[in-house]
């Protein structure tokens, strides 16, 4: 009997593998398939000279649809495996995807930019570290030096003080919503609208032509005259805060939100015990709120030097790096696209990576000790 029900069971097993086996195979050949419908969607895109909204329409069902497939594809894939199985290769597939795009479009164009740089302006001759010679050497790289720096100084401090007093304050007033709102609004701007706004309050005109900009309106009203103030060449390199007033503008309402969601979730018990023991409201805020959104501070403080460090639209907009306000990714900018020196753009786009890397993994540390507290 026991000889029946082993064979029976051998019996059993056979089709199952080979009907797992089929499955695997038109599976593959599923994957394949959407691959061909990426590639082909791809080719569309680039070479089609079909109406912008048709274009739009395509992009938006290919990028959609075609993950949504290749998630459907290798899921279903997994799915013919045991269960043991199946629950090892599901988290692979969830992020597979994500990897592969991350590296197809961050990796390969980093690994061909750091191999570009090794080249001559052309491209075709190798010349080893030249260009990164040339990159720490040549006058315009220590101008856009040291303005990042500046920015990352003036811009981060104001950014990330200013936000916190904001968020104080809103916490505090009745009007709570309206007021962070107001401050939040810049946000919604980009960097290229934010310059062009900014562009016409700084505006100058002659002396006696009324003034369009708001600051120059002003110092005439007060019986001053009018001032150019970003291209201000007297004061170089300080004429630089003129801009970073801009990036203040747009990065202190993101401040204020995450450092607002921080306060709220200080212990009331905490303050109140400090207010009990006679403690100032300066006090509580220096010693007991501070201390207590310290990580918050960090994380917002590094992700606002990241945003420094690669800042371009405003300072393309309001000068084009121009008047002695050259930052690192507007050089790039120049020697890539415009002096067309494809070797030295490389290099400084590399230079500029390895610079916001080191800030990168620091903010992932911070975060690192938080959720494995949660």
């Amino acid at each position: 009997m026991q000889q029946v029900d082993t064979a029976q069971k051998h019996g059993n097993q056979q089709p199952g593998t080979q009907n797992i086996f089929v499955r695997l195979l038109l599976g593959i050949g599923l994957v394949a398939l959407v691959f061909l419908f990426l590639y082909t969607g791809f080719v569309f895109l680039r070479d089609s000279g079909a109406p912008k909204w048709v274009i739009t329409i395509v992009a938006i069902g290919w990028g959609v649809g075609g993950a949504a497939l290749i998630f459907w594809a290798m899921n279903w894939i997994v799915e013919q495996f045991s269960e043991e199985w199946t629950a090892r290769l599901q988290p692979f597939v969830f992020v597979g995807p994500a990897l592969a795009f991350l590296f197809w479009y961050l990796a390969v164009p980093t690994l061909r930019s750091f191999f570009l740089s090794l080249y001559d302006s052309s491209g075709q001759t190798f010349i080893g570290l030249t260009n990164y010679v040339s990159v720490f050497s040549d006058r315009l790289m220590f101008e856009a030096f040291r303005n990042n720096v500046m920015w990352i100084l003036f811009g981060t401090s104001f950014s990330v003080i200013m936000g916190l007093v904001v968020a104080v304050l809103a916490d505090r007033s009745k009007a709570e919503r309206t007021s962070k709102s107001l401050i939040f609004l810049p946000m919604a701007i980009s960097f290229v609208g934010a310059g062009v706004i900014w562009k016409f309050i700084y505006a100058i005109r002659p002396a006696d032509v009324p003034q369009i900009g708001l600051l120059n309106a002003l110092m005439v009203a007060i019986g001053s005259e009018p001032k150019a103030w970003f291209v201000w060449t007297d004061i170089i390199p300080w004429n630089n805060l003129f801009l970073i007033v801009i990036m203040v503008w747009l990065q202190t309402g993101y401040a204020m939100v995450i450092f607002s969601a921080a306060i709220k979730g200080i212990p009331t018990e905490i303050i109140e015990a400090g207010r009990v023991d006679g403690a100032s409201e300066l006090r509580i805020f220096f010693q007991i709120m501070i201390p207590t959104i310290q990580g918050t501070i960090i994380a917002v403080s590094t992700t606002i030097v990241i945003f420094a460090l690669k800042i371009f639209d405003i300072v393309w907009v309001m000068t084009g790096g121009q008047f002695g306000t050259e930052v690192i990714a507007t050089n790039f900018y120049r020697q890539s696209f415009v002096a067309q020196n494809k070797g030295l753009g490389a290099a400084i786009a590399i230079v500029l990576l390895v610079t916001v890397i080191p800030v990168m993994i620091y903010n992932l540390k911070q975060f690192g000790p938080k959720e494995r507290s949660f």
